[in-house]
Formats: C-alpha cells, sequence, structure tokens
C-alpha cells in the first residue's frame, strides 16, 4: 500500500508517559515517532542548502570558460559542457532541491508536528485532576496548549529549513573558499567566529525576553477569557471599568515586556547588518589579492563575490531565524511549566474494573482537609447499604460535597478509605468507578453542544427513543421543542451556549437530570438537584425522582429539608463530623440540631446558622 507524503507522520500517536519538565526531554516527548521523517526532511533541506554553493561554483566555471575562449570560441562545441551544466543545474537540481524541501515541511512535517503536540497534550490534560484546573484560568491552560503546540511546529520547521539549510552552506562555503584559496579560508573562518559570538551573547537574552512576553500575554488572554466567561456577573454587579482597569494593567504588563523585546532585537539587527556588510568585502577583497597573486581565477572572484553576497544574506535571515527559534524555546519552556506539573490520581498497577453486586457504599475513618490544617471532613465512618435511599444535611462547610467529590475519586483521602461493596477505590478504575456514578449537582454543567448531545453524554449509545423518554421523565421535553440557537438550529438539535448559558437555571438543570435518567447507572448521587426549579416544577420532578431512585443506592444532599423527609436514613453533618444521624421522624424526636435546623430553615430552605 502507498503511504501518501502528508500520512508519513502519524498526527494523532500518543506519547510515552508523563511530559517531561527538562526542556530537551519534553520536546523529544511531544515529537517522539516522528524524527525519522523529520531527519529526512532535514537532510532534503541541506542538499538544498548546498545548490547555494553550486550555484557560486558553478558561475564561477562558467566565467572562467568566457575568459579562457574569448568571444570567437565561446559558443563551439568545446564549450557546451559547461552551458549543458548550468542549465541543467540552474533549471532542475537547484530547482528540484527546493521544491523537495518545501513539500517536506509544509506537507510532511508541519500539518503533522502541530496536531500531535496539541493531541498530546489536551490527552495529558484530559488525566489531571479537578484540582489541577482549580488552581487556573480555563483560558489560560487553552492558550497555552494551543501556544506549545504552534511554537513546537515552528521551532521543528525553522530548525529543519534554517538549520540544516545553513549548516551545509556554510561547509559548502567553506570548501568552495578553500579551494580558491587556504588563506581566504581562513579569513571566512575569523569572520564567522565573530558571527557565532554574536550570536552567543544575543540568543540567551533573546530567549528570556521572550519568556517574559509569552508569560505576560498568557496573563491577558486569562484575563479576558475569565472576564468574558462571567460577562453576566460583571454587569449585573456594574463593573466594567473595574475589569478594564485590570485588562489594561495586564496589557500594558505584556507592552512593556514587548518593548524589552523589540529593543533587543533592533540591537541584534544593526549589529548583524554591520558584520553581514564585511564578509563581501573580506572574500572578493582576498579573491582579488589571490588573482593578483596569480593564485586564483577570474572565476574564483566572481564565485567568492556571489557566494559572499549569498551568505551575507543568509546570516541575517539565519540570525532572524534563530530569534524566533529562541522565541519558540521561550514559549515552549512557558507552557511546559503550566501543563508538565503532575496533579493526576493515577489508577493503581493493578487496578480492576469496579465490580458491582449491589451498590453498597462504606466511608472508613475518611479524613480530608485539602492538605490544610481545618476544613473538609474528619473521622467519617457511614455505611450505605445497596438500594439505601440517605439523605445528607448540614451547613454551608460542613463538608457535604467533600464526601461526594471523595466518593467519585475527584480526590484522594488523607486518612482511611471508601468503599463500593467491598472494594476499595484506589484499587478500581477511576472509569469504571464512575461511570457506575451517576450524578446531578446544584451547578449544572452543560456543553456548548447540541441539547441532543448533552442528554446522550449520559449514554453516548443510547437510542432515539431512550433520549425522548429521559427528557420527558426530567420535564424537559416541551422547552426543547422550542429552542432555536442563533444558527436557526431548532428543538434537540439547538446548541445551549457555553456552560448552557442560553437556558435558564430549571432548564439547565432538567437537561443535566435528563443526562442522569439516560446513564441508569446503580448509584445515584443528587447534589441540589432540584434547587434551580421553581415549586411546581420540582413537585414534578420528585415524583419522576422517586421512580428513578428505584433499584439504586442513592445518596441525595439538600438544604431545602423538605426534599429528603422522605429517604430511608438522614446524616447531618457539622465541621466536617456526624453530628447525628436516623430517619426524618426520629431526628425530629431526638430534639437536636436536625430538628432546630428543620424549626429555623426560612422559606422551606437550611440556614446557616
Amino acid at each position: 500500500m502507498r503511504v501518501k507524503p502528508s500520512e508519513l507522520i502519524d498526527p494523532f500517536r500518543p506519547a510515552e508517559g508523563a511530559p517531561p519538565h527538562a526542556l530537551m526531554a519534553f520536546i523529544r516527548w511531544c515529537i517522539s515517532g516522528a524524527w525519522g521523517v523529520i531527519a529526512l526532511a532535514a537532510i532534503v533541506s541541506a542538499l538544498a542548502g548546498l545548490t547555494e554553493t553550486g550555484t557560486a561554483w558553478v558561475l564561477g566555471k562558467v566565467i572562467d570558460t568566457v575568459v579562457s575562449h574569448g568571444r570567437e570560441a565561446l559558443f563551439t562545441a568545446a564549450n557546451a559542457g559547461i552551458f549543458a551544466l548550468a542549465l541543467a543545474f540552474f533549471l532542475l537540481a537547484r530547482p528540484l532541491a527546493f521544491g523537495l524541501s518545501n513539500l517536506a515541511t509544509a506537507v510532511v512535517v508541519a500539518p503533522a508536528v502541530s496536531p500531535l503536540v496539541m493531541s498530546r497534550l489536551h490527552r495529558w490534560m484530559l488525566t489531571q485532576s479537578v484540582g489541577f484546573f482549580d488552581d487556573d484560568f480555563a483560558g489560560r491552560i487553552a492558550q497555552k496548549q494551543a501556544q506549545t503546540a504552534n511554537a513546537m511546529t515552528n521551532f521543528v520547521v525553522e530548525a529543519i529549513n534554517v538549520l540544516a539549510f545553513a549548516l551545509a552552506s556554510l561547509i559548502g562555503t567553506f570548501a568552495l573558499v578553500t579551494a580558491i584559496d587556504p588563506w581566504l579560508a581562513l579569513v571566512f573562518a575569523v569572520w564567522f567566529v565573530f558571527y557565532i559570538a554574536l550570536i552567543r551573547w544575543f540568543m540567551p537574552r533573546i530567549r528570556l525576553r521572550s519568556k517574559a512576553r509569552a508569560a505576560a500575554r498568557a496573563v491577558v488572554t486569562g484575563q479576558v477569557v475569565d472576564t468574558i466567561t462571567n460577562i453576566r456577573t460583571v454587569k449585573l454587579f456594574a463593573h466594567a471599568e473595574r475589569e478594564d482597569a485590570a485588562a489594561i494593567d495586564a496589557i500594558d504588563t505584556f507592552r512593556g515586556r514587548a518593548l524589552e523585546f523589540g529593543k533587543l532585537s533592533a540591537s541584534l539587527r544593526l549589529s548583524l547588518m554591520v558584520l553581514a556588510g564585511l564578509l563581501p568585502l573580506l572574500l572578493t577583497g582576498g579573491a582579488l589579492v589571490a588573482w593578483s597573486r596569480g593564485a586564483a581565477s577570474e572565476g574564483d572572484i566572481v564565485a567568492a563575490g556571489v557566494v559572499s553576497i549569498r551568505v551575507a544574506q543568509m546570516t541575517g535571515w539565519v540570525s532572524f531565524a534563530l530569534m524566533g527559534l529562541y522565541r519558540d524555546i521561550g514559549e515552549i519552556e512557558d507552557g511546559m511549566r503550566t501543563l508538565t506539573p503532575d496533579r493526576r490520581l493515577p489508577d493503581a498497577p493493578d487496578a480492576r474494573p469496579l465490580a458491582l453486586t449491589g451498590g453498597g457504599i462504606r466511608f472508613d475513618g475518611v479524613d480530608f482537609a485539602y492538605g490544610k490544617a481545618v476544613g473538609g471532613v474528619t473521622a467519617i465512618s457511614l455505611d450505605v447499604a445497596p438500594g439505601e435511599k440517605l439523605g445528607i444535611v448540614g451547613p454551608s462547610g460542613a463538608g457535604k460535597s467533600t464526601l461526594v467529590a471523595l466518593l467519585l475519586r475527584l480526590h484522594d483521602p488523607e486518612a482511611g478509605r471508601i468503599l463500593i461493596d467491598g472494594q476499595d477505590l484506589r484499587g478500581v478504575t477511576q472509569d469504571s468507578l464512575r461511570r457506575a456514578i451517576g450524578m446531578v449537582t446544584q451547578e449544572t454543567a452543560l456543553f456548548n453542544r447540541s441539547a441532543r448531545d448533552n442528554i446522550l453524554y449520559g449514554n453516548p449509545d443510547a437510542g432515539e427513543d431512550a433520549l425522548h423518554a429521559a427528557a420527558r421523565k426530567a420535564r424537559a421535553d416541551d422547552f426543547i421543542a422550542g429552542l432555536v440557537d442563533g444558527s436557526g438550529r431548532r428543538g434537540y438539535e439547538a446548541h445551549l451556549g457555553e456552560r448552557g448559558v442560553k437556558l435558564s437555571g430549571g432548564q439547565r438543570q432538567r437537561i443535566a437530570l435528563a443526562r442522569a435518567i439516560l446513564k441508569d447507572a446503580p448509584i445515584l448521587v443528587l447534589d441540589e438537584a432540584t434547587s434551580a426549579l421553581d415549586s411546581e416544577v420540582e413537585a414534578e420532578i420528585q415524583d419522576t425522582l422517586y421512580d428513578v431512585m428505584q433499584g439504586k443506592t442513592v445518596i441525595a444532599i439538600a438544604h431545602r429539608l423538605s426534599t429528603i423527609a422522605h429517604m430511608d436514613r438522614i446524616v447531618v453533618l457539622s465541621d466536617g463530623r456526624i453530628a447525628e444521624q436516623g430517619s426524618h421522624e426520629a431526628l425530629l424526636a431526638a430534639g437536636g440540631l436536625y430538628a432546630r435546623l428543620w424549626a429555623h430553615q426560612s422559606g422551606g430552605f437550611l440556614g446557616e446558622g
């Protein structure tokens, strides 16, 4: 089977292991599996670079032929060979070399490296714990992935187009001037030493200032995305001026970093222009001196002049490309600092899929305080029988949502363990654990995709009848039928906006309920699942939830105590500990914390006192 040039690199090949923290190791991780093709592209680029020296050599031979034969004997059969060589070189060899070089980078390498790096970074992000994302801007993380993939692509392409090309050109030039006159080669070598010294002084500084500029740009992006993401809050609190000031401050910092980079760049360009201007004088002048001594021909003078002008032009181009390479390295390092920290909760090496036999849950002496001295939950020991309906109540900060996060293994307990049907959660795969748990939260998470896609997220393999049945049970079918988005898509095909912003809070929660109903997991977690619904819709949904709960182990968190009064058992948390537990009637009769909360709730909601 023939392989197309564009398919020589698999753009979605997975990386092995976690991304390293060292620069070169990180680069190898990003483009592993593509090195052979990249090396081949570099060889083709080097051949194109050698044609630069070949140009000067061929022209020199033509001039020597013209001088040695004179006008009368110029166009004779004896000279046909040199002219044929020139025609073949300029019309075939040189265009072919450059064409293959451009094909290698523009078709084979560049279109594959960018998706290769982006897909690897994205897969790595998907393995990070939720804490990683809680500590950063979503927009900043996304921007760092795109920035790193783009910088890595530029780095690889420029390394092929510039470094391989230029290195071959310089080697060819040194060989050519050595053939003309060894002293000329010495002059070229001295000039080249000064050129390298100039590059070595400027490039590390370019790299540092590039990193600073990239970091400042990322702050601007994060600030702007954070404002746009929360634009409703900005407008509700009339804080447009405050957000503008924060953005202007970030932009001004970025401007300062960009000015520092620009000044250094301008200094480099001026220095290079002076140094590049010396080379034609040195090489052409040296060739003239050699000619005056009879050590060089007229063609050698032309060859030295042509190659010196080309190398002088190329040194400027190479230097600017190196500046770009250092800029790309700076941006890669900046992205690396954000993206490579390992905040995963990995599966154990011998982790097995969760084997459900009934859905019984045990919290066995669980402590978790998010790495702090206070907060979270302490000494939680709790058994939830298979099929039991458990309500959890308590003031804000009591630890209710922390228990749920630990059950879903978004965090690991700092002490104790959690078991489902006797299996420690640390010993089962996280995917199998989360597939076994359906969840509806107070802060409903929806994608900017169609209503159909959002509901099917609970079970992507569900059929059309199951989709509509779940929507009807969640009382979402009617309002979905009337949806129209900005692109004219209707009903289940209408897109819901970022985080479902085009829907009311109640509508978003009904979509989430439909998704959980469609998932039909044996364990159901409801974290304020009906808090955004009005009383009439909530009453309808409650009947549906009672049906959905049948045969499942249920944990329901609520501030509205009336919504969990029917549960088999209610656990009351206070300051991260279990204060009391029992049925609704038993807890009221005990006259403890639950009874006080029940008596003091306002409008059916649990107060903070």
